[in-house]
């Protein structure tokens, strides 16, 4: 297939972009902007649930979905990990119009993705109640945070299949499709939580079932699209293991795995921290945790655009557009962030209140935990916006060794805060630990960048 086929494919896909043409800051905002409305509507799982939770099941059934949180995030963030490093890899070769091995890579890495998806729903099940015992769970949210965990790790391959199927679009500039497929997801979801949890009493059970069919929902509405993708024509051959190939994807993806891992690692161990001060702190730390996802949506949107952004322009050779585009992202990422942070700190109180319920002294209680929190994470996002847009930069050159090393601060730092900080102000010293684990990352971060993109220097007049 010639370059002209290419030119062809995307005719047929309007959906896909080309970031090595244009203006940079003009490019990973549209593609951003894409990615963004696609994660609102991803974080519509998340707050529905919540609310529905919260409002309709009380605050020992939100206690419990934040007991879950955390082990349920490890296995999302393992196989987003995975997926974005396989995506890394189908950026470079579209960017150098090699559609061959673009097919091939994919092809490749859905073999893998099929090995894992066995694996990581057998360990899941398995880890469930000796993690949970070991976060020191109480043991009244004990079978709710059992339950939910079991339905969701049971739906794993549908979580794999939608993660690999929205990097391939990714790689290729399509931003637009994963958006729609949230979007349709969303309401899905939207409607299956009431339906479920408020209509036929499901429970907290209702409320991971729900969250599994939107998913298998987005799925399927991104193969559609996928198959109307003429460079995408695959061959059988093409879904096999290639030696070499296979070899280079796991180098990418596991670090990136092993990242999201670590992190999710530390979490827990801030999580039984929080587990022993009480099913009312429990709820006010879950409250927030859950707009966590809301506060980081432009972050993490921004940090898929740039390693679109940096792979495709790898690829293509062209270093000086990768420095430019960097640039750019830095700053539209700290304005956003101070954006967020500005809406929050007036808002906030009002958005907590969707998730919160209880009697008047258990809402005051919970309210004023939860907005101390949240204040606290939002007045500190531009540190975390740095963190995702240099964390992925560097990941679409290439290398996901440098930021697994960020993650392993982040580990660290989380950590080390979380176990010694409330021995010495109390439980909300619990609250910065947070921030201190992404400055112990960007640490990291900013000098892994600068070293990285040094090392390019021959090559920016090419």
């Amino acid at each position: 297939m010639t370059a002209r086929h290419l030119q062809n494919g995307e005719n047929m896909s309007t959906h896909i972009k080309k970031m090595t043409e244009g203006r940079p800051t003009s490019l990973i905002l549209s593609f951003a902007l894409s990615l963004m409305a696609g994660n609102i509507f991803q974080q519509l799982y998340t707050v529905v649930d919540t609310m529905v939770v919260g409002k309709g099941l009380g605050v020992q059934a939100l206690a419990a979905l934040g007991a879950a949180d955390w082990l349920n995030w490890m296995m999302l963030g393992i196989i987003q990990g995975l997926t974005q490093g396989f995506g890394i890899m189908m950026a470079q070769e579209f960017g150098a119009k090699r559609e061959d091995m673009l097919r091939r890579t994919i092809g490749n890495a859905a073999c893998l993705s099929l090995l894992f998806m066995v694996a990581l729903t057998l360990i899941g099940q398995l880890l469930i109640m000796p993690v949970l015992h070991a976060l020191q769970t109480p043991a009244d949210i004990m079978g709710n945070a059992s339950l939910y965990l079991r339905i969701m790790f049971a739906g794993i391959p549908v979580v794999m299949l939608y993660n690999l199927l929205a990097c391939i679009l990714r790689a290729l500039g399509d931003g637009k499709t994963p958006l729609n497929a949230m979007i349709v997801a969303s309401f899905t979801n939207i409607a299956l939580d009431i339906l479920f949890v408020l209509v036929l009493d499901f429970g907290i059970a209702g409320a991971a079932a729900a969250t599994l069919i939107a998913q298998f929902v987005s799925a399927v509405f991104c193969i559609c699209h996928i198959r109307k993708i003429e460079i995408l024509s695959f061959r059988r051959d093409d879904f096999r293991f290639h030696q070499g190939m296979t070899g280079k994807l796991l180098i990418l993806g596991s670090p990136m795995a092993f990242q999201n891992g670590i992190i999710a690692v530390g979490g827990m161990i801030v999580q039984s921290v929080v587990n022993g001060f009480g099913v009312i702190f429990i709820a006010g730390f879950t409250a927030t945790n859950k707009l966590y996802g809301l506060l980081e949506i432009a972050a993490t949107s921004y940090g898929y655009a740039m390693v679109t952004y940096v792979g495709q322009n790898l690829g293509a050779g062209q270093i000086r557009r990768i420095k430019q585009g960097v640039r750019s992202a830095v700053i539209i990422g700290t304005l956003t962030a101070v954006g967020i942070a500005v809406v929050m700190l007036f808002g906030g109180k009002y958005i907590l209140s969707l998730f919160i319920s209880g009697t008047p002294e258990e809402y005051e209680m919970t309210m004023s935990i939860a907005y101390y929190y949240l204040a606290i994470m939002s007045i500190c996002l531009p540190i975390l916006y740095l963190l995702h847009v240099l964390r992925s930069s560097i990941q679409g050159m290439g290398n996901t060794v440098l930021p697994m090393l960020s993650g392993v601060a982040e580990f660290v730092m989380r950590t080390l805060s979380a176990l010694l900080l409330p021995l010495l102000v109390g439980q909300t010293g619990i609250f910065f630990a947070e921030i201190l684990a992404w400055i112990g990352a960007d640490v990291i971060l900013v000098t892994s960048y600068f070293v990285k993109i040094r090392g390019y220097r021959g090559l920016e007049a090419q």
